[in-house]
């Protein structure tokens, strides 16, 4: 049976704060609900199928005290960058060394998982900016596309491969989904460089 980390919850002291500063970086409000003297807002971060919940009544944690939360990207200089650019203080980038103890900068040769940054919203709770550029084997299943942008990219090599087959047969291929489904898949982890 699946189960799917769909939400985090995130204790805040202000939730109008806390709601501005995450749509200011341009997560998607999915949710502003209130339930008697309860208040549930739901903010999913871009690409991401897990979003954080906030609000009132909802936890009895303390307001900041979550810590290391993981916001996978493929870019670390880029997303801190972007995140800069938001008016966040985002840390500089670090990276684990040869002896797995943290250093300055981002990850010789990029390796995948090791290149990090954090910054934290007003309430404290912190988030670790993780680069991740290569997934270990059997980490996801089936094809995956890490953005909207880069299955639109796959689809549209798709199209021009199939505009080839269709050439060298000759004809309309009716089976055209199922033709594009293999050539993803098969040209796939869904990544550009596959």
């Amino acid at each position: 049976m699946d189960m799917k980390l769909e939400v985090v919850v995130l204790p805040v002291a202000d939730v109008d704060r806390t709601k501005h500063f995450y749509k200011t970086l341009g997560w998607r409000e999915d949710a502003d609900i209130v339930f008697g003297a309860s208040r549930v807002v739901q903010l999913t971060p871009p690409g991401s199928s897990a979003s954080v919940h906030f609000g009132t009544g909802i936890t009895d944690a303390a307001p900041g005290s979550v810590r290391g939360t993981y916001l996978v990207v493929e870019d670390i200089e880029a997303a801190r960058a972007e995140l800069a650019g938001h008016g966040v203080d985002v840390g500089e980038v670090f990276h684990r060394d040869a002896t797995g103890a943290f250093a300055p900068g981002v990850h010789p040769g990029r390796g995948t998982y090791s290149s990090f940054a954090s910054f934290s919203d007003p309430d404290g709770n912190t988030w670790l900016l993780q680069e991740i550029t290569t997934r270990f084997p059997g980490r996801t299943a089936g094809v995956t596309y890490r953005s909207t942008e880069e299955l639109e990219r796959a689809l549209r090599r798709a199209a021009a491969a199939h505009g080839e087959h269709e050439k060298e047969t000759g004809q309309y291929d009716e089976e055209w989904p199922v033709w594009y489904a293999r050539y993803l898949a098969a040209h796939a982890g869904g990544h550009d460089d596959a």
